[in-house]
């Protein structure tokens, strides 16, 4: 990887958006995902932004563990782990093309159906979330996490259904995503994706993953709870989009 100064920039703002959305900005996250998969392709960018992602979940975990609602991850994780393998056996499979388009049409379907039970919970006609949900939610979460590190629109569908306040919110998914990451690590090794060369590049890109996590702290608190769900709705939606898109 020789970056020229114009793709150290771009590099620079992605590792910013990772500490922006760790920390204040769910549903962000994907601007990294989208900027390093221009600069890198899709399945090489899913294990060389890895160590930055760490980073940043351990500056959110610091941050808003407090808040972590324990109860909504209990239900996630053992399916999330089943969703790592098959994403692990899936990625040798696919080409980056076919993981863009599958992990994009995932977030918007899952965007569609949060809406339609919004509109129809706002009625009355629709029930709480069945027991296939956080399965459905897990699999998946771990399945695109491990394609495209692109489990953060999943998850920001998952806690929004699940109605937390912003803090809760942030602090639940920062817990599920330290903890999600650390477990991809031996696959991403595994499949030559994280690599000596990417370590070193990722150790000059934390500065600014710190620095973004900061602005995040510095802005979670100056968005209401209103504008918080509708930012990470909007930004999952355009991510998935953006995936399918190209």
């Amino acid at each position: 990887m020789n970056f020229d100064l114009n793709q150290w920039v771009l590099a620079g703002l992605a590792a910013l958006v990772v500490g922006l959305s760790k920390t204040g900005v769910p549903g962000v996250s994907m601007l990294s995902v989208a900027i390093f998969a221009n600069l890198l392709p899709t399945k090489q960018a899913s294990g060389f932004v890895l160590p930055l992602l760490l980073c940043g979940d351990l500056v959110a975990v610091f941050s808003y563990r407090r808040h972590t609602e324990w109860k909504h991850l209990r239900r996630l994780f053992l399916w999330t782990g089943a969703g790592v393998v098959l994403g692990a056996l899936a990625l040798g499979r696919i080409d980056d093309r076919q993981a863009r388009l599958l992990v994009g049409g995932i977030v918007v379907a899952l965007v569609g159906l949060h809406l339609w039970r919004k509109r129809g919970a706002g009625s009355g006609n629709v029930a709480e979330h069945g027991v296939w949900f956080a399965p459905m939610i897990g699999v998946l979460a771990g399945f695109t996490t491990l394609v495209a590190n692109a489990a953060g629109p999943l998850m920001a569908i998952y806690l929004l259904a699940m109605r937390l306040p912003k803090l809760a919110f942030i602090g639940t998914s920062a817990v599920f995503f330290l903890l999600l990451n650390l477990f991809k690590v031996p696959f991403m090794v595994g499949l030559g994706l994280i690599t000596p060369e990417s370590v070193r590049f990722n150790l000059v890109l934390v500065p600014a993953v710190l620095a973004g996590a900061l602005v995040g702290r510095w802005a979670l608190p100056r968005v209401s709870q209103t504008w918080f769900e509708r930012l990470a709705l909007l930004l999952s939606a355009a991510a998935g989009l953006k995936l399918l898109l190209g």
